[in-house]
């Protein structure tokens, strides 16, 4: 394991070498690949040289020992070197889960789409809930939020809601929130205090770059429209919405979120790039794209990674088990101890296999 930590240490340092070089600042595509490379393996450097540094800490503490023939001193100091041999193990640990496999995409910001499922009314309210916790959540790491397009049905109601999350490891976080969420709740309209069911999918998408997504400009056919949406001064006055078509595999992208025709459109290729990158991963990547076919299915109520229950105040996430019964404080956000909890569970299940 050493070794191979040394080899990532040397390839970190060539890298910081030749981004200095004018060669790579003068290559867009290059600076941006080596600039993810090093982002990745930083993660794994910064680690190995604190683990370094307690190792030869407690070197040191071992010569002084052998040399030191003070009692008092020789018991402080074999305190130390229990003290740095637990860390130094606990180091080692945290080695072992830093050198797992990466998910490439881990650095990226991503693209989110919320679509109500199945449950009537009830699942667009409940998608606007997704919504507004995914933004909160955003909110609190310091992450930026753009929508880039929504359908509301009615106030306080999403059919559906695509938006741009950007921020450092956003997709690290979020990819574990991709698939179908299960609400159970009493509607405000109910009258007879009944427990409804509805579901909404979750979508997460990593976001490509423009040089990493090469897409010909005659594969596409755009359409300018009239935004539709409440009422207020440019609704349908100005043609600024945007719909685009990519002819080879019929993907459509709109966008009538921003004033603007231009960031509209600059939006919605956004959008359709993130698409047809995954869509490219999932035919290399056929498990992953079978699990990811899996986590997000149909929107049927069966297909459920989390149920939130309101009457009992609790979520439960049903990949790993965890159950928490602090349901407002979550809808607020707070969602690290349940996408930690994935995360621990995939990084065990990733251990056992490289154990085996």
């Amino acid at each position: 394991m050493l070794d191979r930590l040394s080899q990532i240490e040397k390839r970190f340092n060539d890298i910081e070498s030749e981004m200095s070089t004018p060669a790579v600042a003068e290559n867009p595509r290059r600076l941006q690949e080596l600039a993810r490379e090093r982002s990745g393996l930083e993660d794994i450097v910064t680690p190995y040289r604190q683990y370094q540094a307690t190792a030869r800490t407690l070197d040191e503490l071992r010569e002084i020992l052998a040399t030191e023939t003070d009692d008092e001193m020789r018991t402080l100091v074999k305190q130390e070197i229990a003290s740095l041999e637990s860390r130094l193990e606990q180091e080692q640990e945290e080695l072992k889960i830093a050198l797992l496999p990466k998910d490439p995409n881990d650095g990226r910001d991503v693209i989110m789409e919320i679509r109500a499922g199945t449950g009537g009314d009830e699942a667009g309210i409940f998608a606007a809930d997704l919504f507004r916790m995914y933004s909160r959540y955003a909110q609190l790491l310091g992450w930026q939020v753009e929508i880039i397009d929504r359908s509301e049905p009615h106030l306080g109601s999403l059919k559906e809601v695509v938006f741009e999350v950007r921020g450092r490891g956003a997709f690290s976080r979020l990819k574990y929130e991709r698939g179908v969420h299960r609400v159970q709740r009493v509607p405000a309209t109910e009258a007879a205090g009944r427990i409804h069911t509805s579901t909404a999918t979750v979508a997460v998408l990593p976001e490509a770059d423009e040089v990493e997504m090469d897409i010909d400009p005659a594969d596409l056919r755009i359409d300018i429209f009239h935004s539709g949406g409440a009422g207020g001064q440019n609704v349908n006055k100005v043609a600024t919405a945007v719909r685009i078509t990519h002819l080879p595999t019929g993907t459509v992208v709109i966008c009538q979120d921003e004033r603007s025709q231009l960031r509209n459109r600059q939006k919605a290729m956004a959008v359709l790039r993130a698409r047809l990158l995954d869509a490219e991963r999932e035919k290399q990547e056929s498990e992953i794209s079978a699990e990811r076919r899996t986590q997000v299915g149909s929107g049927e109520r069966a297909e459920k990674i989390r149920t939130y229950n309101f009457p009992q105040d609790r979520v439960t996430d049903h990949r790993t088990g965890l159950t928490l019964h602090n349901l407002p404080k979550i809808m607020e956000g707070y969602l690290d101890e349940l996408i930690n909890s994935v995360a621990a569970s995939e990084q065990a299940k990733q251990l056992e296999a490289n154990l085996v």
